[in-house]
This record gives C-alpha cells, sequence and structure tokens, in this order.
C-alpha cells in the first residue's frame, strides 16, 4: 500500500496547543488508562528547557484566521546523553501519510545535535503497528516490562543508538602552554 504524504508543517509547540495535545494524549495513547499527560501538564513541559514538544499542523494559509487544528504531535525529553520520546500521536485519519516520521526525524536529528548517545521509548506492548513503526526508524526492542501502565498495561522498551555513550570526541583542543 502506498503512503499518501500530506503537506505539514512541523513546530515547535506554544502555549495555545497545550489542551489539543493534552486531549489527543488523553484520546490517543492513554485511552483506557485515565488522563495523566493533561494541559497543566503539556503546559510544564513546553517550559522545561531540557525538552522539545512539536506540534504538526496543516499548512497555515493567510485565508484562515486561526491556526489549522493540530494533525499530530510528539515530546522528548533531553538527558545528559539520552533522550527520552514521552509521547507521539498522529490524528487517526491522517496516519500513514509521513507526520509521525517526520516528528520522529526532527527529534532525532535534534538529539544528535544536542550529542545524545541514544532515543528511548515505551509503547503498549501490544500496539503492533506502534513497534513497526519504531522498528522502521532504526529503534530496537530492548525488554518487555509487564504491568508497566497503571500496573495492568505491559509496555516494550525501545531503543535507538546515536553514538557510542561517553564524553565526545573534542575537534579542537585548547593549546597547552609549552607544547607545540
Amino acid at each position: 500500500m502506498k503512503k499518501d504524504t500530506t503537506a505539514v508543517n512541523i513546530r515547535l509547540a506554544e502555549s495555545g496547543d497545550a489542551q489539543a495535545i493534552a486531549e489527543m494524549s488523553r484520546d490517543f495513547i492513554e485511552s483506557g488508562l485515565g488522563w495523566r499527560y493533561g494541559p497543566a501538564h503539556i503546559e510544564r513541559a513546553l517550559r522545561r528547557r531540557e525538552t522539545a514538544v512539536l506540534a504538526a499542523c496543516g499548512r497555515q494559509t493567510y485565508v484562515a484566521a486561526s491556526r489549522p487544528p493540530l494533525a499530530g504531535f510528539a515530546i522528548m525529553d533531553f538527558g545528559d546523553e539520552r533522550a527520552h520520546l514521552v509521547l507521539l500521536a498522529v490524528q487517526p485519519l491522517q496516519r500513514r501519510r509521513g507526520i509521525g516520521r517526520r516528528l520522529v526525524e526532527w527529534l532525532l536529528e535534534s538529539a544528535l545535535t544536542a550529542g545524545m548517545a541514544s532515543v528511548h521509548l515505551e509503547l503498549r506492548a501490544d500496539n503492533a503497528a506502534a513497534r513497526r513503526f519504531y522498528r522502521a526508524l532504526g529503534f530496537s526492542e530492548t525488554v518487555l516490562v509487564p504491568r508497566y501502565y497503571d500496573g495492568r498495561e505491559a509496555a516494550m522498551r525501545m531503543l535507538r543508538v546515536l553514538r557510542s555513550p561517553g564524553p565526545l570526541p573534542l575537534a579542537w583542543r585548547p593549546p597547552v602552554l609549552g607544547q607545540k
């Protein structure tokens, strides 16, 4: 089946996106588990320096008085050497059009630029489509965690290695007195 690609704009999310992101998380990620990532939680993520929150939406037109609805979003936390893809969702009618791939690729490029050694994520173990999606993006399944979600559902942890862990090699080193 050939994928239909959609003209979409990937941008940093703004405060005005928090409600829509929270609702997408509730409806498409947290369904049946309770609502942990509500609007206040998303607002806090938007303010954290170590967190990137992306929004994907249709291209803005000059005729539209308001911004187009979100087609998808992604949230990733950055640590010293590890990044954690916290949430990723795409509207059901927008799936299989490259939106999720573009969100993840943007975050992977950011992680590489930031010097991250790896990107980690968890997803519901029974979500075969999501597991295939992440494997196609170079992620490997690492461990099955029973009762990870609300003590009821298993999670699959996945990992994508970006570089060997450890300090980044410096291309330039300051001169040392007495050495040439």
